[in-house]
């Protein structure tokens, strides 16, 4: 063994497998299955007390272009399109290398886990490339998400290992899949009688699950995304080992990685894995040194609140370096920035809420202290959080409100707060929603120019009548308009705020991880600060420099490059050359 650091002391066993993985995000549980699927022996070691990483708490959605649910509908887009439409968004951050080999790998990794696994998609029909103006940029099916799955169908053993939906996205513990389940939930606060029904037995299933199994069942977005990974990397003899972290990587004396030192529950342990180790760890989003050093007008390192789990201090990334992997930080953002709203409970804890939907919709509009607009609202979550950075003076507090008026606030979700039939009572007790009776109280209330914020909203619901946001755009895209409301018109994400009272919540920067890592090569090898691959070590999720340069075309670009690579490292430690060997040949059906 030859290590950069000294290795812990044993006091336990030693195991032989053939591949260890570290990490049990979409990025981890996608190589296992994939290895364990060509015949290799595969351990997971995770250091929660649960499987799934952020991938749980995530929509579950995965941008995987050309995948063959798409081809199944009929939309046939050729690679050379999705090349276009990355090169005119990554610009100078474009890596042929990378790139080619997610585009050519995406639709086979699909493709492989529908029809050879427990994990059934759903093809993402009506989901937009977030910059619908630039060439090349895709208006459906080049996303997919994981079907919907009753946890019965995982064993209680299994399910145990599984991390719960994320309380904030959910309701009341229940998840709600984005699309459809939640168009009717939506209709039902407009009191259209088919989604009143849809909320009804949605719930009333939820509520019976609590009584007799004291957990939501009823598995939706990243939760049914993980528990159809863990569900068949069980089904391949995958062992999975939980409250297990990774302490040290092992090497031979010619520098191939050959496993590492972990401590369990019952101690140390060392795992020998005689084809290699994939880190997926899941980043550094809890690593307050690093955010300090590499997040944007962070001068502490607090002042970010990431959606990832609090054990995402960057393990994986400081285990590759201690053999010798390159830290990648020359990407356009360090992380996946979202906008983020502080939910206080009353038991002292502080949730996390992440603001995706409510601020394409109409009637609602974000501003800064000063009173005025910023960004597209509409646009992705990482623009908003990017704009806000570049609005936001040095030394100011990065911040903004999302404003909204009584309307709204009574048919759609103004962050955590819900609409009817909720009440809105427990958001403005805990001050997580600020009201006022006009648009300078809402102002004075939030610290916000009361005078510049009347005339943006004087401004802005001129223009929204009429259907058109001149000053940033709001509703140009497809992508905006399918964020808002069909029924809205002209435009479904523009809409006048002006029926009192009004409300605020305050959104600060926040993501849902990290883009800097691991340097990588197409096969998701660990490169040394030469370039050159090190044996032994694959990276996944993530722990993996962002395949995207540290740019966010389109959502789901977190999980569809853990998924695709995951599967290629898997691929690659079993010594697989044909997609022929997964059932994955480009002439391949599924079933949808």
């Amino acid at each position: 063994m030859n290590n950069n650091l000294p290795l812990p002391t044993l006091d336990g066993d030693v195991l032989d497998c053939d591949v260890l993985v570290i990490g049990s995000g979409a990025g981890g549980l996608s190589a296992a299955v994939t290895a364990a699927f060509h015949g290799l022996k595969v351990i997971v070691v995770e250091k929660s007390s649960v499987c799934g990483g952020a991938t749980s708490w995530s929509g579950g959605w995965a941008w995987a272009p050309g995948n063959p649910l798409a081809k199944a509908e009929g939309v046939n887009e050729d690679k050379e399109t999705f090349r276009t439409y990355l090169r005119e968004v990554l610009g100078d951050d474009y890596q042929a290398g990378k790139v080619d080999a997610f585009l050519e790998a995406a639709p086979h990794m699909v493709g492989f886990f529908h029809n050879r696994t427990s994990v059934q998609f759903v093809p993402g029909r009506k989901i937009n490339d977030i910059y619908g103006n630039l060439s090349g940029a895709g208006k459906g099916n080049r996303s997919v998400g994981p079907k919907p799955v009753n946890a019965r169908t995982i064993k209680p053993s299994l399910r145990a290992k599984m991390r719960h939906q994320l309380y904030e996205t959910s309701f009341l513990g229940m998840g709600i899949m984005a699309g459809p389940d939640l168009s009717k939930f939506l209709s039902a606060s407009q009191g259209n009688p088919k989604g009143i029904f849809h909320a009804g037995w949605r719930f009333g299933f939820h509520l019976l699950d609590l009584l007799l199994h004291r957990r939501n069942m009823q598995l939706v977005n990243g939760t049914a995304l993980t528990g159809r990974l863990m569900k068949s990397a069980d089904d391949l003899g995958v062992d999975i080992r939980v409250s297990t972290p990774a302490t040290a990587l092992l090497s031979d004396d010619n520098g191939k990685v050959t496993g590492a030192v972990v401590r369990g529950p019952e101690g140390g342990l060392q795992i020998n894995a005689s084809r290699g180790v994939v880190l997926a760890t899941g980043g550094f989003p809890h690593d307050v040194r690093r955010r300090k050093e590499l997040f944007p007008k962070t001068p502490t390192g607090l002042e970010h609140w990431t959606l990832a789990p609090a054990e995402t201090t960057g393990d994986g990334i400081n285990l590759a370096q201690s053999v010798g992997a390159r830290f990648k930080t020359a990407v356009k953002s360090p992380a996946a920035w979202c906008p983020v709203s502080l939910v206080p409970y009353r038991n002292g804890r502080t949730g996390v809420f992440p603001h995706i939907m409510d601020r394409a919709k109409p009637g609602s509009i974000g501003v800064r202290s000063d009173g005025k607009r910023f960004v597209n609202e509409a646009n992705g979550y990482y623009d908003y959080i990017e704009a806000l950075l570049a609005a936001t003076p040095e030394g100011e507090t990065v911040e903004s409100w999302q404003i909204a008026d009584s309307r709204f606030v009574r048919r759609f979700p103004l962050g955590m707060a819900k609409p009817l039939p909720v009440p809105l009572f427990p958001y403005l007790r805990s001050g997580y929603l600020t009201k006022g009776r006009t648009i300078e109280e809402l102002a004075a209330k939030c610290g916000i120019d009361p005078t510049e914020l009347s005339r943006t909203v004087v401004r802005f619901n001129a223009n929204a009548r009429d259907g058109v946001d001149p000053d940033f755009g709001r509703g140009g895209t497809a992508f905006n308009r399918y964020g808002g409301d069909p029924t809205n018109q002209p435009n479904p994400s523009l809409g006048p705020i002006e029926k009192g009272p009004f409300y605020a919540v305050r959104v600060v920067p926040g993501s849902f991880g990290t883009f800097a890592g691991v340097d990588t090569d197409g096969s998701g090898r660990a490169l040394n600060n030469d370039g050159g691959p090190i044996d032994g070590l694959y990276v996944a999720g993530n722990d993996q420099a962002n395949v995207m340069g540290g740019h966010y075309p389109a959502g789901g670009i977190n999980l569809g490059p853990a998924l695709t690579f995951g599967y290629i490292a898997g691929r690659h430690l079993a010594g697989v050359d044909n997609y022929e060997d997964d059932g994955t040949h480009a002439n391949a059906e599924v079933v949808l």
